[in-house]
Order: C-alpha cells, then structure tokens, then sequence
C-alpha cells in the first residue's frame, strides 16, 4: 500500500499541486474521491477537523489544509530550500499564491459577468510578482526561489496552467512565467503526469466545462 492518500472531491482544486509534486518525487499514493453527494450527507465532514477538505494521510499522521500538506511534503522531500533564508522566501511565495488562488475561487463560485471583467483586468497585476521574483532569480532561469524546485513551485505552476485555461493568453505578457511553465511541465516525471488520463480528466473546479 502506498504511505500517501489524499481524500479529495473529484476535482484539480487545491490537490493538484500535492499531486504534481508527489508524482514528480515518484511517490505512489492512493485517492479516496468523494461526492458531493457523501460529503452532504454522510459522516466524513463532521469527521474532518476543519470541516473542510483535503484530507491527507501520511502513514500514521492526517493532516488538513492544504498548504500545511504542502509544506509537509516540502520539508519531507527537501524541498523547502537551501537555507532559512530561502525557506523564508518559499513561505513568502506560497502565500502570495494563496491569495490569487482565494481570488480566482471567488470568481469561480461566483461567477458574475461583471466580476469575471474585473478579474481578468486585474490579473496581470496578481501575476506581476511572480514574474519579477523570477527575474530576481538567475535572470528568471531557475526556479522561483534558489536552484533547486520547491513546493511552492508545484503550486505556482498549477495555479498558472489553470489560468491559460480559465484566461487564455494571460502569460503572453510575461515571458520568464511563460517559459517557467513549459520548463517545469517538461520534467519528465511532471510531463507524464500532466498528460495522463487521471490529470486531464479531472476538472479543475468541479465543473466539467473547467
């Protein structure tokens, strides 16, 4: 049995960076998928400790949240930087992501013409950052912190391949998080991945048109 489950809905959401970063460790890990239909009426969510899914076992441990599996996995792989110092800065990132991801959920959930327009304007300054802290870094030729690839790698990537679904063309102004994407979506464990059944058929928010 592999040491890893992720009880999730069946959805990208906010597993999929786990899932890339599991698959580009070549880890093996289960999923238990769950319905809306179980989640509403059966046991499970009264059983979470937040209420809230993902749900995540390492071997003896469940954690919720997903940034802290995140982070878990970060610190069990070696992938939380080099240093305190580049540690700081993974945290920094994958906070910074954190908030464009509750941003891009809200206008998921909500869905009004109008807060789509905004979203769409403003998206270029949430993804601003990002392309500056890569400039920062090797001249935006390595990863987004340091030289080796961190979880919050995992997770920029995921959030940045759902938005040139969601905004097609959005990454046009920003060359480095454009070549950022197809680099790291070219790791060879990452590529197949990302081309398997199990990735490709799975929506991104539950929906099947994303």
């Amino acid at each position: 049995m592999p040491p890893y489950t992720i009880v999730y809905f069946p959805t990208r959401g906010r597993c999929e960076a786990l899932r890339m970063l599991l698959a580009d460790q070549d880890q093996s890990w289960k999923e238990e998928v769950v319905t809306k239909e179980s989640w509403l009426q059966g046991p499970l969510k009264a059983s979470c400790l937040y209420g809230q899914l993902p749900k995540f076992q390492d071997g003896d441990l469940t954690l919720y949240q997903s940034n802290a599996i995140l982070r878990h996995l970060g610190r069990s792989f070696g992938l939380y930087g080099t240093d305190e110092r580049e540690a700081a800065l993974v945290d920094m990132v994958n906070d910074g992501l954190e908030d464009l991801r509750r941003r891009c959920s809200h206008l998921i959930h909500h869905k009004r013409e109008e807060d789509k327009a905004q979203y769409v304007r403003e998206l270029p300054a949430h993804l601003k950052p990002f392309e500056t802290l890569l400039s920062q870094n090797q001249g935006g030729q390595a990863f987004i912190v340091g030289n080796q690839i961190s979880f919050a790698d995992y997770n920029l990537l995921d959030l940045l391949l759902n938005h040139q679904v969601l905004v097609p063309g959005c990454l046009d102004p920003f060359p480095l998080l454009s070549a950022y994407v197809a680099r790291l979506s070219a790791r060879p464990k990452l590529k197949a991945f990302l081309a398997s059944p199990e990735h490709v058929n799975r929506p991104i928010f539950g929906s099947r048109k994303i």
